[in-house]
């Protein structure tokens, strides 16, 4: 945030009622977590993301050492261990969430795994914050790097498409 903040003070033509926010991979973990800790986007795209470290932890092909690695766990089990795992996961503070977003996943990444991105997406649902998940059938953690081209042009239009109409 505090880049964002510099960036709008080198920046004063920048609308800052009209910023958008992205990242895939550990940028999806980072955009799941800054719509639980602030309101300065007017909307967010989420792209093969984690959003519970419990559970990424137990179902990516790097979960069991990244996990507990990522949240300073030295293990899985334990309750000391969970509740790190825990106040490091996005889903926890999901509650907190008001930004409109779009998750991105594909069925067949196994580094952040689709679950990962539902979890958040139902919790914003149930909240009755404005989601949407746009699944790509086929499609592995590579999408937006050697997906098929008319999957990564999808994607790209997907992400354009929820930007242009929450920054109006």
């Amino acid at each position: 945030m505090d880049f964002t903040d510099a960036v709008l003070l080198a920046y004063p033509n920048i609308d800052k009622e009209r910023i958008c926010e992205t990242g895939g991979s550990y940028g999806g973990f980072m955009t799941n977590w800054i719509i639980g800790h602030t309101d300065r986007f007017c909307c967010a795209a989420s792209q093969r993301s984690i959003s519970n470290w419990i559970s990424f932890s137990f179902i990516s092909d790097i979960g069991g050492e990244f996990g507990p690695d990522q949240c300073g766990a030295p293990g899985l089990f334990g309750k000391e261990n969970t509740e790190k795992l825990w106040e490091h996961s996005p889903l926890k503070y999901a509650d907190r969430v008001h930004t409109p977003t779009l998750f991105i996943h594909s069925d067949e990444d196994y580094r952040c795994p689709l679950p990962e991105g539902m979890q958040m997406m139902q919790a914003l649902a149930d909240r009755g914050v404005e989601t949407r998940m746009c699944l790509f059938h086929g499609e592995n953690h590579e999408l937006s790097r050697s997906g098929k081209p008319k999957h990564r042009i999808r994607r790209l239009k997907e992400i354009t498409d929820w930007f242009e109409k929450h920054a109006k």
